[in-house]
């Protein structure tokens, strides 16, 4: 989880720094502020600027007083990127911080846009730290802070067994941690990790999410029939679908080298570049781009966006595996 490196602990404080290049945990950290924001006047104005979109000028724009005194969130994205005027007009702004607004600064934490790191802290910002996860023992800290979060135990094992399964991306494993929570009553072990992701291969979503990576719809929508017939739950599917193209994305920008290195630079394991790389044939990049946005459409369909859910795994995969094909 994110952690806190001062002792400044209200989430309502003048100003939040997210610091670090793990996606999940800043969303995680600005969406904390929004929701103390939001308890504490419910209609807060939130205003979520890419570095980009913040211009010399605008910053004093959002935080000019109001006529009904609103409670403002002010998030800046990637704020290392701001251009140099800009960050003038925030270091103005943090000595001379307005009330009831909150300004929320995601800073990737490098050596780029260091003299506003720098002078936020200087200011005594509230900072969470939000650093990438690389190393798999980091990855099933996670997972274990997870269960610990929502007050559930989960066996040594169990834990492992879904580092193993789900890979690197934390928003997969946070969402596999939810999705078993949601399912199974008691503490959770090994079995039932394996039942979820492993289990027989004909039925599992991975075999699903491989086959339609592949390029084969017919064999991908009889093993997603023959899954949802045996129970398998949608969004475990949905999950499996963008985890298969997101990898087919990752290593297609990928440098060139051995299964090793990349497997370090990627957060895979070898065996699974290997695998990639077989199923790579055929994609593009305006493919991958296409297939995540069907895999999205459908994991809102299965959460309860639409009214048929096993419609919308089958959309999905013929849509990955179309995209699988179109550069051949």
């Amino acid at each position: 989880m994110a952690t806190r490196k001062n002792s400044t602990d209200d989430p309502l404080a003048p100003l939040t720094l997210a610091v670090g290049q793990e996606d999940l945990l800043l969303d995680r950290a600005v969406q904390q502020v929004v929701a103390a924001a939001r308890a504490a006047d419910a209609d807060t104005d939130v205003r979520d600027l890419a570095s980009d979109q913040l211009q010399p000028g605008t910053l004093a724009e959002l935080t000019s007083p109001s006529l009904f005194a609103e409670r403002k969130v002010v998030i800046v994205r990637n704020a290392q990127d701001l251009s140099a005027d800009t960050i003038k007009d925030v270091k103005a702004y943090l000595g001379a911080p307005v009330e009831e607004i909150t300004l929320v600064l995601l800073h990737a934490g490098g050596a780029k846009g260091k003299g506003l790191l720098d002078a936020a802290r200087k200011a005594g910002a509230r900072e969470v730290a939000c650093p990438k996860t690389t190393k798999p023992a980091e990855r099933l800290s996670f997972v274990r802070s997870e269960f610990r979060t929502h007050g559930r135990s989960a066996t040594p094992e169990a834990c492992q067994a879904l580092v193993d399964s789900i890979g690197s991306d934390l928003r997969e494993l946070a969402s596999a941690v939810s999705q078993l929570i949601a399912d199974v009553e008691g503490t959770i072990d090994e079995a039932v990790v394996g039942r979820y992701y492993t289990g027989r291969a004909e039925a599992s979503s991975f075999t699903v999410a491989d086959r339609a990576v592949e390029g084969r719809a017919a064999e991908a929508l009889e093993a997603l029939r023959w899954s949802l017939s045996t129970g398998v739950p949608p969004v475990l599917i949905t999950s499996a679908l963008a985890q298969g193209v997101r990898a087919i994305g990752k290593l297609s920008s990928a440098r060139g080298g051995r299964p090793a290195d990349l497997a370090r630079e990627l957060g895979m394991p070898p065996w699974k570049i290997d695998r990639v790389r077989q199923q790579m044939r055929g994609w593009t990049p305006d493919g991958v781009a296409v297939a995540l946005r069907a895999v999205a459409a459908a994991d809102a369909g299965v959460k309860g966006g639409g009214d048929d859910p096993e419609y919308a795994l089958e959309k999905a995969v013929v849509v990955v595996a179309r995209a699988a094909r179109a550069g051949r």
